[in-house]
């Protein structure tokens, strides 16, 4: 008898409804270097508290993350950071002043991120939190013979603002981490497929973000299953590991319910090819602005003295995703920001 009937289909119903918010687009965060999250497992994939301090090293340099008694953030508590960095970038692309603090409606991110509106939805969202602002990054920053010690929380802190009668959450707060902070500024982001937060498995989101960072638009990359089991920060065997994996490769093949790639063994290898439906990081800095007036060139020089104002202009252009509102006033923001951060010559 045929029980293809009782087997769950492997994406989520899409519970995004247009119309109850404004989803921007919507961005991963990828920290400098060796510390990107989507370089290093930072996240758990599994279902079952994890406790377990991970330590990662190269060379001198080494990233720690320590969960507290509450267990690791999960692949899916990540979806917390990502609504918000949405939120950033698309303040970011209007010229809009940004902070680390951010307040919205649990009820939209909840949306947004395509999860139930329930009381079960409320409450995982508040675990998401705890667990967020309790998994501790330490890492080591060497520069010549001195050596920094550097801790922080994937965020730093959050507060529910208010609670209907029935307990659930209406606004939350959320104060992110120097860390993510800067990524946002650096624009160390990539946009994600809508569909990832459809994916039911930790590790299959797990096994998109690194496809996302690592392919990206190229039409393949290959890793080795000792290596994948590694990013992926998996406790399996690594016969388990490759059981999973398996499985994942054939529903892919019958469903294609990965976003943007399909997955194959090559051997020892593991494959990951493009669909060609990925955004590619090239594409996404072609946006069409229209020519800067005299006077923003004046005003621009006055606001970076000392600097050359058109290597700062090509660098704004490589730098913006979307075509701003006023491109003028954006350039100046950007000016702005840019002498901030660097000072005189």
């Amino acid at each position: 008898m045929d029980d293809s009937s009782s087997i769950k289909p492997p994406l989520l119903p899409d519970r995004m409804r247009q119309g109850d918010f404004f989803v921007c687009d919507i961005f991963d965060a990828a920290p400098k270097g060796d510390m990107a999250s989507m370089e290093h497992p930072v996240f758990s994939i599994s279902t079952k508290p994890d406790r377990g301090i991970r330590r990662y090293e190269s060379g001198r340099n080494f990233i720690e993350i320590t969960p507290s008694v509450k267990g690791l953030a999960t692949v899916h508590d990540r979806d917390v950071l990502i609504f918000c960095i949405s939120q950033i970038m698309a303040a970011l692309n209007d010229n809009q002043p940004v902070g680390q603090t951010l307040r919205f409606q649990a009820r939209d991110l909840l949306v947004a991120t395509n999860r139930g509106v329930d009381g079960r939805g409320y409450e995982q969202l508040k675990a998401a939190l705890e667990r967020l602002v309790g998994t501790i990054i330490q890492t080591n920053i060497t520069t010549g013979d001195v050596e920094i010690l550097d801790g922080f929380g994937l965020i730093e802190r959050y507060r529910i603002v208010r609670e209907t009668r029935e307990g659930r959450m209406q606004e939350v707060e959320i104060k992110l981490s120097d860390w993510i902070f800067e990524a946002i500024h650096q624009r160390e982001v990539l946009t994600l497929s809508r569909d990832y937060f459809r994916l039911r498995k930790p590790l299959e989101r797990r096994l998109y973000e690194i496809a996302r960072k690592h392919c990206g638009a190229q039409s393949s990359w290959r890793i080795g299953l000792a290596k994948l089991k590694y990013k992926c920060g998996s406790n399996s065997t690594d016969k388990e590991f490759k059981r999973l994996i398996s499985k994942v490769i054939e529903q892919n093949n019958a469903h294609k319910h990965l976003p943007d790639y399909d997955i194959h063994f090559e051997g020892d290898l593991i494959v990951f090819t493009s669909r060609g439906t990925s955004p590619c990081p090239t594409l996404e800095l072609e946006v069409t602005i229209p020519p800067l007036s005299g006077d923003t060139y004046e005003h621009a020089r006055q606001l970076v003295p000392g600097w050359d104002v058109r290597m700062i202009e090509q660098e704004w252009r490589a730098w913006i995703t979307e075509t701003p509102r006023d491109a003028d006033r954006a350039f100046l923001g950007f000016c702005k920001k840019w002498y901030e951060r660097r000072g005189a010559p």
